[in-house]
């Protein structure tokens, strides 16, 4: 599973502080704190026909983050909603876009990893993609990486930062491994997530997800288990071991990069049959009848 370039994004147009700028001509300062330390926010949305699906959930979850950071500003909803309506109307989009929403500390007087460097910002960066949903329907494969999730008591999951060092590496495991992504446990050895989604398993037709203990609360998540419930699917969230997965009927991933998809295999383990996931394609199929009916319109 590799992304390719889509020739449709050759001249996109990069909002940077309200600054509408071409992706050649766009960049942000070297005294900015996203390249000091990683010290940002951010949060992934896809657009469907006009609509972001679960927004104001994902600036909830923006500012919150903000706030745990300690961040001495934090645009308004509204405010960010604008700049998003800018920059979609700019790029002339409207459905099969994926948005990479950053938030910045903003720039230091100098550089230095001192928060009260920084004497401006924050800086807000809206990137807009034509992007369809990055995993397919045939399967992944996914490898456990060597490497823990943090659990709350070194740096919380509940903060959608952009140090992300640890999935890269994890998804370095599982590019050398030739597989999809990587399986991450725990310091107590249950699963969190893999390098990049969260991770719903299945057995004997009852859902079952790990507690967001060392993995984001995600809101793709959050719907499909809103989903269970609306539709008389049984569902656990508790601790789940690798031979919980292992020995799964089904298992699939969420996250707003590449929705719901299956999962094939994890370590060499086949997952079910081939193919035949079928409380996994239900979900799909609901998953997909939500975001074609709500989200926040901001293209009319």
């Amino acid at each position: 599973m590799l992304q390719h370039f889509d020739p449709r994004n050759r001249d996109l147009i990069v909002n940077i502080n309200g600054r509408l700028v071409h992706r050649d001509e766009a960049g942000v300062s070297p005294f900015d704190s996203v390249v000091q330390g990683g010290d940002a926010v951010w949060e992934g949305l896809r657009l469907y026909d006009g609509r972001i699906f679960r927004l104001t959930e994902h600036l909830d979850r923006l500012r919150d983050s903000a706030r745990a950071l300690a961040f001495t500003q934090v645009p308004a909803h509204e405010q960010i909603i604008a700049e998003l309506r800018r920059t979609l109307a700019a790029n002339d989009m409207r459905d099969g876009v994926h948005i990479r929403l950053t938030l910045t500390r903003g720039v230091k007087i100098t550089s230095g990893m001192d928060p009260r460097l920084n004497q401006a910002g924050p800086t807000l960066i809206v990137l807009a993609e034509f992007k369809a949903p990055v995993y397919g329907q045939q399967g992944l494969s996914l490898v456990t990486s060597s490497l823990r999730r943090f659990p709350p008591d070194c740096l919380d999951p509940k903060i959608h930062h952009n140090n992300m060092l640890q999935s890269i590496m994890a998804k370095i495991e599982a590019n050398v491994a030739g597989a999809d992504d990587s399986v991450m446990l725990d310091p107590r050895g249950f699963v969190a997530e893999t390098n990049a989604t969260n991770l719903f398993l299945v057995r004997g037709g009852r859902l079952a997800t790990p507690r967001a203990v060392a993995c984001p609360e995600g809101i793709t998540r959050a719907a499909v288990l809103e989903l269970c419930v609306a539709n008389g699917i049984p569902h656990d969230v508790c601790d789940l071991s690798l031979t919980d997965f292992y020995r799964a009927d089904e298992a699939f991933c969420t996250g707003t990069m590449g929705e719901l998809a299956p999962i094939a295999s994890i370590d060499g383990r086949p997952i079910g049959a081939p193919g035949e996931w079928p409380v996994t394609r239900r979900l799909v199929g609901l998953f997909a009848g939500i975001t074609a009916t709500t989200g926040y319109r901001v293209i009319d």
